[in-house]
């Protein structure tokens, strides 16, 4: 069993991530959802993006340390979209995490990353708010850093595709991602 922390998308925490915790519930790991929204969701990425600014990323990440100073030892930190972006804001106070699992998002590489840490990062191939660019960069400071990083593109698939509330949703695509988060867990 691991301890997974799974910081949530622009859109709040919704069923998308209490169920991706569910699933991985039933995978015998330890999940904690926080909800850096303090409750408010958002039905559309524009509202989504709107709320996101309106909470402010100060308050944002602040709830996040916050959630993760209540989790002790080593833990697997995950995060969709903006909460990969979460993840990047907490990564170096947590040089302990068991794993690093960024889904729809990449997060900077702190200096002080573990060499060896395991990563997966899931993206839709052609997602726009992970240019191949940035993706392709994001691999050079993994590397640099030492780090067992593992990206994995899907072909055809909108940003949120794991998200079955959206229309960006694709099932075959979301299954592998949770096949291939799951392996990652079970050899921890």
């Amino acid at each position: 069993m691991v301890q997974v922390v799974v910081f949530h998308s622009a859109f709040g925490l919704r069923a998308a991530e209490v169920s991706a915790a569910g699933h991985l519930r039933a995978a015998g790991h330890d999940v904690l959802t926080p909800d850096l929204y303090a409750g408010q969701t958002a039905g559309t990425l524009g509202a989504a993006l709107r709320l996101m600014d309106v909470i402010g990323w100060q308050v944002i990440c602040g709830r996040a340390q916050q959630a993760l100073s209540q989790v002790p030892g080593p833990a697997v930190l995950a995060g969709f979209s903006m909460g990969a972006g979460v993840i990047g804001s907490v990564w170096d106070q947590r040089p302990q995490a068991a794993a690093v699992v960024l889904v729809h998002g990449i997060a900077a590489v702190p200096a002080s990353a573990r060499p060896g840490l395991p990563v997966q990062v899931h993206l839709a191939q052609d997602d726009p708010f992970a240019p191949r660019e940035a993706v392709a960069s994001w691999q050079a400071s993994a590397a640099a850093a030492g780090l067992a990083a593992e990206v994995f593109s899907y072909p055809g698939a909108g940003h949120f595709y794991t998200d079955p509330g959206l229309a960006d949703h694709d099932a075959p695509a979301a299954g592998l991602t949770w096949q291939r988060v799951t392996a990652l867990l079970s050899a921890l």
